[in-house]
């Protein structure tokens, strides 16, 4: 089976390029790439009419709520919620019901995401069992019962000697550890930054230093260990300076930040409007623009989408007592191409964050547009506006704080490994 596409602008992150082009498909993995490509015999042609052909994205830390919270979200439902976003590739969080800590666990969602999800889904498993921060999972059985990495999620793990323990038994094993750079205890029942505006709004915030504390235990500890280590959502500027030290000083270390937190700011709360509270709670915008220049220069490395389904009734609540969180594999795209669009980021910079730095990290032969690479692909159109309707979104839950916004940028298609996933009408 042949795939050609033509009439393409080529975003290839590996090289930093974005030039017109084609590309050639053949038994699910890119075949060639360059300006003049004839079809082969039988093969079928894509004119992209001048639209953007770039990497699947590949997104760490999406939630899926099974097993325990099904009518959330599901293998089924992510998978077409991703599909429709351009996501080829969904690694997921352990943060469900019961949490994913044992074989038997991991090999049983598995078994849901292999059935029912049109895209590759790559699990994590609890870094501790129940992520109850006592006891350490076992690391080694879960890696060969396909766990690419491991996390307690927003559990931050309080006590210090289990953490180190759990840092050198994964650092003798390879395994990546992924942790939430916050102080728990300033963190405890915040739902908003500290500063004039959540004090002009009566809410239980928190200071930005929570999260460089957070981020200074942790790397003090990835030093003293050795450990493979990545922060999930790097989102105040106090934060950058300690993680561009511990980078300088080649420590195995990189960082994601959210979506949200590079397009909204604190403000975007309004009147307690519950839809925006996510976790850590939105910065400043001056947080905001740092973030986004620090991925820019490639100090924080991934962009996630940080999907988190919540169901109608834990946001229908006064604001602190709705639970965080926010859908986003469908918005993922658009609102990076706010940056974009606002000249803040080029295409190439975006997917080298969405596609070709996540894949690296998980050691995956993905997001890269180049000869022998699996032909995960995403075509979208940068410039079409819409305004969008959370109602038409394919996820469950749809909490997305983009609701009614104006938004730039559409999926025209999505394919894994060459197979169409997905394909706008």
């Amino acid at each position: 089976m042949s795939l050609l596409f033509t009439n393409v602008r080529l975003i290839d992150p590996a090289g930093g390029t974005d030039t017109p082009g084609r590309l050639l498909v053949r038994d699910g993995r890119i075949a060639e790439v360059g300006p003049d490509i004839a079809a082969p015999e039988g093969a079928e042609v894509i004119d992209g009419r001048g639209a953007c052909l770039a990497p699947g994205i590949v997104d760490i830390g999406v939630k899926v709520c099974e097993p325990g919270e099904r009518h959330k979200e599901s293998y089924k439902s992510a998978g077409k919620a991703a599909a429709a976003g351009g996501v080829t590739t969904i690694v997921t969080r352990p943060d469900t019901s019961p949490a994913i800590d044992t074989p038997e666990a991991l090999e049983f969602v598995n078994r849901r995401a292999q059935a029912d999800a049109p895209v590759n889904v790559l699990p994590m498993a609890a870094l501790t069992k129940g992520r109850e921060g006592r006891e350490m999972t076992e690391i080694g059985f879960l890696m060969d019962a396909g766990a690419v990495a491991f996390t307690d999620c927003d559990r931050v793990v309080t006590n210090t000697k289990v953490f180190s323990r759990a840092l050198s038994y994964a650092r003798s094993l390879g395994a990546l550890v992924i942790g939430h750079p916050q102080d728990p205890g300033l963190s405890d029942g915040a739902a908003a930054t500290s500063g004039k505006f959540a004090t002009l709004r009566g809410l239980p915030s928190v200071s930005p230093m929570a999260e460089r504390m957070g981020l200074d235990r942790d790397l003090s500890l990835v030093e003293m260990t050795g450990a493979r280590y990545h922060a999930d959502q790097i989102t105040t500027a106090r934060a950058l300076p300690a993680l561009e030290r511990a980078k300088a000083n080649g420590l195995d270390v990189t960082a994601g930040t959210s979506i949200h937190h590079l397009t909204l700011n604190e403000l975007d709360v309004a009147d307690y409007r519950t839809f925006f509270k996510v976790k850590p709670p939105l910065r400043s915008e001056d947080d905001r623009m740092a973030t986004a220049e620090a991925v820019r220069t490639g100090l924080i490395d991934i962009i996630s989408s940080m999907h988190t389904p919540q169901d109608e009734e834990s946001k229908r609540l006064p604001y602190e007592e709705a639970a965080s969180g926010a859908v986003a594999l469908e918005t993922l795209l658009p609102a990076a191409l706010r940056l974009y669009h606002a000249e803040l980021l080029d295409l190439p910079t975006l997917f080298r964050a969405m596609s070709l730095n996540p894949a690296r990290r998980l050691g995956l032969d993905a997001g890269r547009l180049e000869t022998g690479a699996p032909a995960d692909l995403l075509l979208f159109d940068p410039d079409v506006p819409f305004v969008l309707d959370r109602a038409t979104l394919k996820s469950k839950s749809q909490n997305t704080p983009f609701d009614g916004q104006r938004m730039q940028g559409r999926v025209l298609g999505t394919w894994v490994a060459g197979r169409p996933v997905y394909r706008r009408n």
